[in-house]
C-alpha cells in the first residue's frame, strides 16, 4: 500500500469515527447525571458494570441487550458494552465502532511489511412496532481503502484480490457494507419470543459471535488465521433467519447466499439463496454463552465454484471479572467438510482467545489457534491442495492513553508466533514471526 493511500485511509478512518461519535454525543443532555435514562441523552456504557445496557431490552427477545452480538448471535449477558445511546421518541439509537492504524511486519520467506488502516462503525435503532419490536442495524467499514489484497498475515487464506488468484498469507479487506439488516420480534410470554431477521448484507446463524464483536478478541487488530472456519459468513449478501427463544435457549435457522464477497468491496452484491444453517444457543447463566451450529454452504469461493462446504462449529464464551476487572475467554472448534469434483477433505480448527482488562488503561489479550489448511499453495504449485496442520500463538497489550469526548485512544502491540510442520520450512522459514504496532480509537464513553 502506498504511503499516500495509507495516510488517506488513516485520516478517513479517524474522521468517520470522530464525526459519527460527535454527532451522537451532541444529542446528549449535558446536565443529566450518568446512567440516567431520558429523552435525548447519551448513556455511559463504557464502564465495567455496563449498567445501562443491562437494563435495556434486546432487539430479538425479552432479555438484556448486552446478550446480543453480531447478526443474531448471543454472547454472555455479563459482557460490557461500549457504545453511545440516545432516545428519540419511540426510537432507541446506539452507536459502536473503532478504527485502528496498524504497522505490520511478518517475517520469513513469505513475510511482508505494510502499514494500513482498518475500521468498523455500527449503528442500531430499536422501537416498538405493533405487538412486537423492530430492529434496524447497519455496519460500515473503510477497509477497502487498504487495497484489494488486504494486509500481510502469515498462514491466512481465503477469497481473492482479483477474481483470478487466491489470497495466501494475506487477510482480505472487509466490504464497506458489512451489514444492512432489519429484525422483528414478538414476545410470547415472560421469557419467550419469536423473531425474523433479514439482511443484505447480513449474518446467518452459523458459528460464534464474529471476532470483531467478541469481547475476548475485539482489541486484537489481527484477524484469526481460522477466520474462514468460524467467521467466514459474517458478511453474507442476502440472508433470512427465523428463530424462537425460550428463556436461556435460542433455536434458529437461516437461508442465505453462500458465496463469499468478491473483490469489489464497495458495492452490494445479489445472488440467489442456495445455502442454509441452523444454530442452538444456550446462555446457562449471565456469565456463559455456548452454541452449536451446522451449515451447508454452496460454492463459497468464486475460484472453486463447484466446491461446497458443510461446516460444524461449537463454542463457549465465559465473561467474568478478575481482580475486579473484566475478563472474557472464548473456546471454539470447527470443521469444514469440503466437497469438490476432485474429492472430499475434512479440516478442523481450534481457537482459544482471552482478553483481560488489567487496569482502567491497561488490557492484555492472547489467541491460540490450530487449523488444517490445504490452500497454502496456489494452483500450479506441486504442493497445491496438500493439507498441513499449522498453529499460531499471539500475545498483545493495549494502553489507553487518552480520551477525547466519546472516543478512547489506545496504543498497543501484538507479537505472533506462527508454527508450521518441517515440510513447510522452505516456504516459511524455521521460526517465522509477526509484529504489529497499532494506534486504536474506539467509541467508549
Amino acid at each position: 500500500m502506498k504511503s499516500s493511500s495509507f495516510r488517506h485511509a488513516a485520516l478517513s478512518c479517524a474522521l468517520a469515527l470522530l464525526a459519527a461519535a460527535e454527532a451522537t454525543a451532541q444529542t446528549a443532555a449535558p446536565e443529566a447525571p450518568p446512567h440516567q435514562h431520558h429523552e435525548g441523552m447519551v448513556m455511559d456504557m463504557g464502564k465495567g458494570d455496563a449498567m445501562a445496557t443491562h437494563d435495556m431490552k434486546g432487539q430479538l427477545g425479552p432479555y438484556a441487550m448486552s446478550r446480543e452480538a453480531s447478526g443474531t448471535s448471543w454472547q454472555p449477558e455479563a459482557t460490557p458494552m461500549e457504545m453511545l445511546q440516545t432516545t428519540r421518541g419511540d426510537w432507541s439509537l446506539m452507536l459502536h465502532g473503532y478504527a485502528s492504524l496498524v504497522a505490520d511486519r511478518q517475517t520469513g520467506p513469505r513475510g511482508d511489511r505494510e502499514t494500513f488502516g482498518e475500521s468498523m462503525l455500527m449503528a442500531m435503532a430499536t422501537r416498538p412496532l405493533g405487538a412486537g419490536t423492530l430492529g434496524l442495524r447497519t455496519m460500515l467499514s473503510l477497509d477497502p481503502l487498504m487495497g484489494k489484497s488486504g494486509y500481510p498475515l502469515l498462514l491466512q487464506t481465503g477469497e481473492s484480490p482479483d477474481g483470478k488468484t487466491p489470497l495466501i498469507d494475506r487477510q482480505h479487506p472487509h466490504d464497506t457494507f458489512m451489514e444492512l439488516s432489519a429484525s422483528y420480534s414478538l414476545q410470547l410470554g415472560d421469557d419467550r419470543a419469536a423473531f425474523v431477521y433479514t439482511g443484505l448484507p447480513g449474518e446467518p446463524a452459523l458459528g460464534p459471535a464474529t471476532f470483531m464483536h467478541r469481547f475476548s478478541g475485539m482489541r486484537n487488530p489481527e484477524a484469526p488465521v481460522a477466520h474462514h472456519w468460524f467467521d467466514a459468513t459474517h458478511v453474507t449478501f442476502g440472508v433470512v433467519t427465523a428463530g424462537a427463544i425460550q428463556g436461556p435457549w435460542k433455536l434458529e435457522a437461516s437461508w442465505f447466499n453462500g458465496r463469499e464477497p468478491d473483490e469489489r468491496r464497495w458495492n452490494i452484491e445479489t445472488r440467489r439463496f442456495d445455502s442454509w444453517s441452523t444454530r442452538l444457543t444456550w446462555n446457562a447463566t449471565k456469565a456463559w454463552s455456548a452454541q452449536a451450529s451446522y451449515g451447508y454452504i454452496k460454492s463459497p469461493e468464486a475460484l472453486e465454484p463447484e466446491a461446497s462446504v458443510r461446516r460444524l462449529t461449537v463454542s463457549a464464551t465465559w465473561q467474568t471479572q478478575l481482580a475486579g476487572r473484566d475478563w472474557s475467554t472464548t473456546l471454539a472448534w470447527a470443521r469444514n467438510d469440503k466437497r469438490a469434483p476432485e474429492g472430499r477433505s475434512l479440516s478442523p480448527a481450534l481457537l482459544l482467545e482471552s482478553t483481560w482488562v488489567v487496569a482502567e488503561r491497561h488490557t492484555l489479550f492472547g489467541r491460540l489457534e490450530q487449523v488444517d489448511k490445504d490452500e497454502l499453495f496456489a494452483p500450479g504449485d506441486p504442493m497445491h491442495g496438500q493439507s498441513f496442520r499449522v498453529s499460531k500463538l499471539s500475545l498483545g497489550y493495549v494502553y489507553d492513553f487518552a480520551s477525547t469526548g466519546p472516543l478512547r485512544w489506545g496504543l498497543g502491540g501484538v507479537v505472533g508466533m506462527p508454527r508450521v510442520p518441517a515440510a513447510l520450512d522452505t516456504a516459511y522459514g524455521r521460526n517465522p514471526m509477526s509484529y504489529l504496532l497499532f494506534l486504536q480509537a474506539r467509541i467508549a464513553p
